[in-house]
C-alpha cells in the first residue's frame, strides 16, 4: 500500500514539475521587446550595481542587441526555408558583434563591473552549451529518455 501511495506522490509531483518547466519556457518566449529589454537591464542593475546613467546607456546597448537579435531570428528563418545557410561566414559576423558589445560594455561598466559581467557572460555560455550537449544526446539516443 505504502508503494502504491509513493508512485501516485512521485507521479503526480513529475507531472507538475514538468509543466511549470514547459509554462516558464512559454512564458519567455511571449515577451515584448520591451519586456525583454527591461528584465535585461533590471537583472543587470541589481547583479552589477548599476548607477543611473550606467543602467541608462546598458538599456540602449541592450534595446539594440535584442533587435539585432530578433531581426537575425528572422533572417535566419528565411535562410533556413532556401536552404542556402552559410554557417561559417554568420558564425564571423556574430563574433564581430560580440567583441562589439564587449567594447561598449567596457565603455560603460566600472573595471569590478566589467570583470563581473564577464564572469557571469562566461558561465552562461558554459550553462547553454551543457544544455546544448544534453539535447543532442538525447536526439541521438531517443531509448535513454525513456528510462
Amino acid at each position: 500500500m505504502k508503494k502504491v501511495v509513493l508512485a501516485v506522490v512521485m507521479l503526480v509531483g513529475l507531472t507538475t514539475w514538468a509543466q511549470e518547466k514547459e509554462t516558464k519556457k512559454a512564458d519567455r518566449r511571449e515577451l515584448t521587446t520591451e519586456q525583454k529589454v527591461n528584465l535585461q537591464v533590471e537583472k543587470m542593475t541589481k547583479d552589477l550595481e548599476l548607477n543611473e546613467k550606467q543602467a541608462k546607456d546598458v538599456k540602449a546597448l541592450v534595446t539594440k542587441q535584442v533587435e539585432k537579435r530578433e531581426a537575425k531570428r528572422e533572417e535566419l528563418k528565411q535562410l533556413k526555408q532556401q536552404k542556402d545557410l552559410k554557417r561559417g561566414e554568420m558564425k564571423e559576423q556574430m563574433e564581430k558583434e560580440q567583441e562589439a558589445n564587449t567594447a561598449e560594455m567596457k565603455k560603460i561598466l566600472t573595471p569590478e563591473q566589467f570583470a563581473k559581467w564577464e564572469k557571469m557572460r562566461d558561465e552562461r555560455k558554459t550553462m547553454v552549451r551543457e544544455k546544448m550537449l544534453e539535447r543532442r544526446e538525447q536526439k541521438l539516443n531517443p531509448m535513454e529518455k525513456q528510462k
